[in-house]
């Protein structure tokens, strides 16, 4: 059972006193799902360590499985992948449960849709609410056909290209996702399958495409960067290295930059150009934060963060070209937002109303709860900073089953006058399992109930 079927866990945040000490946040959830799906699709043993243990990540591991290759646990974050092989998948058994994870789902569609099986997909109630249209449409292109709820919703039945034809795709709105279940589609549909983004999103699925041994060309057009991939190549195994995850990690930095007093650091974090969006939009508002040491790992870039806080931050107009390399950050920046001097505005963000929960809607009628004025519209939200010790609190939120609408406030609950709570926190184990302990033992306060 996924973590947010699970009955629910009430948790409220008090402020208390500055945070210190190290964040060891887990693994890179992005990074994790695509190591195991291309595992599973080279030959032999791929070996991966740092891997995120989220509900999210295992959902993908038990698919893969159900697949028909071999995934073993051998210790925390360790794990071993043996692969079947471009086109190996077996038609599995039993409907394959993805929970609350839409990168799990459509990565995995695509991983199957150029293999002549057929597979039943569904996930927890947020997940079920969730369009797959926008995967199902694409993957057609290249023969896969497709049946479900009203709307491309799940359960949705899933019959792979017999005979794949090779496709070029320029997608229609900014999505790693898609773009990236169309690539993995690709490895099996003979010649050259191109996808086309006029906005860069995260380029994880290209990198370790690369990594796995596929022959990709990456080249500007006039209509956006175009990621050419040939297919059919046989991946080898590799050695995985997930770095920490950029977008876990804006958790613990959000609440030392509110906490009066607070400087913490955290180890090895994810520096991908296409995901840093929320820490320029932070260092632009006044945030402190160095990063330090950088390196790579993995074939991704990573560094120490260095952070404490300095007062009162400024509200900032965030661009919206911006907006998918910090896709997922919106929330919590909302949150550090209402500490801030002025407004911040937050444009070209409609992707957020298809997320777990519709996320602007979400967070603006959060923040209206804990006293923060707030400006919505189709695609945008604006929050009215109330200064670094002027918001209110003194709510509990509906966090819709959303893991991301549940931390955000419990971190604004940290630095607000009265106590914040959340009707449920248990879908935070979906992506950031012991959420809670990492930032008790940073110092903050966070009960049950």
């Amino acid at each position: 059972m996924s973590a947010p079927d699970a009955p629910a866990r009430p948790m409220t945040a008090r402020a208390a006193g500055p945070l210190s000490g190290t964040a060891e946040v887990p693994g890179d959830k992005s990074v994790s799902h695509r190591a195991l799906i291309l595992g599973a699709l080279a030959v032999g043993e791929t070996r991966v360590t740092g891997l995120l243990e989220g509900q999210d990540v295992l959902d993908t591991a038990a698919a893969m499985r159900a697949f028909g290759a071999g995934v073993a646990r051998l210790g925390p974050g360790e794990w071993r992948v043996h692969g079947v092989g471009t086109g190996g998948f077996a038609e599995p058994e039993d409907v394959i449960d993805c929970g609350n994870s839409g990168t799990g789902v459509r990565l995995i569609m695509g991983a199957m849709a150029t293999t002549p099986i057929a597979a039943t997909f569904t996930g927890d109630a947020s997940l079920r609410r969730r369009p797959m249209g926008r995967v199902t449409e694409p993957l057609a292109l290249f023969g896969a056909r497709a049946w479900g709820r009203r709307g491309g919703r799940l359960p949705l039945t899933l019959v792979g290209a017999a005979e794949p034809v090779p496709v070029r795709y320029a997608l229609p709105v900014p999505s790693a996702q898609v773009k990236s279940a169309v690539l993995l589609a690709g490895l099996n549909a003979p010649g050259e399958t191109v996808v086309i983004e006029a906005e860069p999103t995260r380029d994880h699925t290209e990198r370790m495409l690369a990594g796995f041994g596929a022959a990709l060309r990456i080249e500007t057009l006039p209509e956006g960067r175009a990621i050419a991939l040939t297919g059919q190549p046989e991946l080898a195994p590799q050695r995985v290295a997930v770095p920490r995850d950029p977008s876990s990690a804006a958790f613990p930095v959000a609440a030392a930059l509110i906490v009066p007093g607070s400087a913490i650091r955290v180890p090895g974090v994810s520096r991908n150009p296409t995901r840093d969006g929320l820490y320029r939009t932070l260092v632009e508002m006044g945030a402190d934060i160095a990063f330090e040491t950088p390196r790579e790992e993995g074939g991704e870039p990573v560094a120490d963060l260095a952070v404490r806080f300095t007062g009162a931050l400024r509200g900032v107009e965030v661009p919206p070209e911006r907006a998918a390399s910090m896709i997922d950050e919106y929330p919590v920046l909302a949150a550090v937002a209402a500490f801030a001097e002025g407004a911040t505005v937050m444009r070209g963000i409609r992707e957020l109303r298809v997320k777990e929960s519709d996320r602007i809607d979400a967070m603006a009628r959060g923040l209206e709860a804990c006293g923060v004025a707030v400006e919505e519209g189709p695609d945008m939200l604006t929050v009215h900073g109330r200064g670094a010790d002027g918001v209110p609190g003194g709510a509990r939120v509906a966090t819709r089953l959303d893991h991301r609408i549940a931390m955000s406030f419990l971190v604004l609950g940290m630095a607000a006058r009265a106590p914040v709570g959340v009707d449920d926190a248990g879908p935070v184990a979906t992506s950031f399992p012991g959420f809670a302990d990492l930032l008790r033992g940073l110092g903050a306060d966070l009960a049950e109930g």
